[in-house]
């Protein structure tokens, strides 16, 4: 119960005949058109087992038959956008080893693929994309099944030629998020990552996400600089941002969280501020920002190592500011995670939601009549583990949503 977030606010297709000669054609170059939806298997597997089952699922679609494959014909190049957790929308150590796993199943048994390291030139070059997700199936049982989600996405059509999809127990997965993702003030579920998710679900036959495509030519840099950032390479890190930000398709809370936490990490604050401002503006044009705030254990009081809650008064003027000069209204809505007693955790958060709003109001005193607080409790969680930890920080927050102002009668 620590941690607080601020927030402006399938079907698919298993390993089969139909699906490998559906493959079979995309590779060959025969007309066909998509077999019916089929529905894939929900039973709970440990973990190896069902990403094994889903790895077996896109191997099958993307096998193709000696026959049909020329001699000294290449392998098709196959590069991976990161693989998500889609309820956080955060790389965890659980994600990684997913996608770890799933290229290693991949480069063992498809012999018609070849994986490539996901850079710009590999992007331009390869026939297919590959998305992941992990998500968990009901937030509201901590440790609860999992489904797995894989797409193959033909680049040059755009058509998710291979999807797959199993349902895992959660044992012994380790959902800490990487560090970049406990860093980020603000989540990074946004457009962007919301239609990388609906992609990885789309079935096959079907145009993966539009919007995803259009800003996937920024992805290969987001890649490098959270690399680059989670091995303490600041300076490397905020070029890459950078130069993803300076991408048609860069404009996106990725990008925005990266080129603020390499600037504070580097001692920029001017630079430090700025970017948070445009993170708060992005959050209220799109009505949907968040920012985490740590408070001491059950109260409402910031976390008391400085290394941490440092920056929350510039955090807090930044978000009055761009709000009051939006002249928008606001329902503050604040939430917790699922450990303690139901009427616990709706008081706490609407304690919380009411703090957040009278610091608000002290710095923009228009606000007063412009925000509403209210508590939710963990009625909402995203993470739902009920671990109160860095895991499920996403689960403590308070939603900021923008809403139209009523006129007064």
């Amino acid at each position: 119960m620590m941690a607080t977030l601020i927030s402006l606010r399938r079907w698919t297709m298993p390993a089969g005949p139909l699906a490998a000669m559906l493959m079979v054609c995309a590779l060959a170059g025969c007309a066909t058109k998509p077999p019916p939806p089929v529905t894939s298997s929900t039973a709970e597997l440990p973990f190896d087992q069902a990403l094994a089952q889903a790895a077996d699922g896109l191997v099958m679609q993307t096998q193709v038959p000696k026959g049909l494959l020329k001699k000294a014909e290449p392998r098709r190049g196959m590069v991976v956008d990161p693989m998500i957790d889609a309820g956080s929308a955060q790389q965890t150590v659980a994600t990684q080893v997913l996608q770890d796993r799933v290229v290693d199943h991949l480069r063992a048994r498809a012999d018609a693929i070849e994986v490539l390291p996901f850079d710009s030139g590999n992007l331009q070059k390869a026939r297919f994309l590959m998305t992941g997700t992990m998500t968990r199936l009901a937030v509201d049982q901590p440790r609860g099944p999992l489904r797995i989600d894989l797409a193959l996405t033909e680049l040059a059509s755009g058509n998710v030629v291979a999807q797959s999809s199993a349902v895992t127990r959660d044992e012994g997965l380790d959902h800490t998020p990487t560090p970049y993702y406990q860093d980020i003030p603000v989540p990074a579920k946004d457009r962007v990552v919301e239609s990388y998710i609906r992609t990885t679900a789309t079935p096959v036959g079907q145009r993966a996400d539009a919007y995803y495509l259009e800003h996937v030519a920024a992805a290969p840099l987001i890649k490098e600089a959270t690399g680059q950032y989670n091995e303490r390479r600041y300076e490397e890190a905020l070029a890459s941002y950078n130069g993803a930000g300076a991408l048609p398709s860069g404009d996106q809370l990725r990008v925005l969280n990266g080129i603020y936490l390499t600037s504070a990490r580097l001692g920029r604050t001017n630079e430090a501020q700025q970017a948070f401002g445009k993170l708060v503006s992005y959050g209220i044009t799109n009505r949907q920002l968040g920012v985490k705030f740590l408070f001491n254990p059950d109260s409402t009081v910031f976390w008391s190592d400085p290394n941490i809650s440092a920056p929350y008064p510039m955090w807090l003027r930044e978000i009055a500011r761009a709000s009051a000069d939006a002249d928008v209204c606001v329902d503050i809505v604040g939430h917790a995670s699922h450990t303690g007693t139901e009427a616990y955790n709706d008081n706490l958060s609407l304690q919380r939601a009411r703090f957040i709003r009278q610091k608000l109001i002290a710095q923009a005193p228009a606000l007063a009549k412009r925000s509403t607080p209210s508590g939710m409790g963990f009625r909402e969680n995203i993470v739902g583990s009920g671990t109160d930890d860095v895991v499920d920080a996403l689960d403590r927050r308070v939603e900021f949503k923008i809403v139209e102002c009523k006129l007064s009668s």
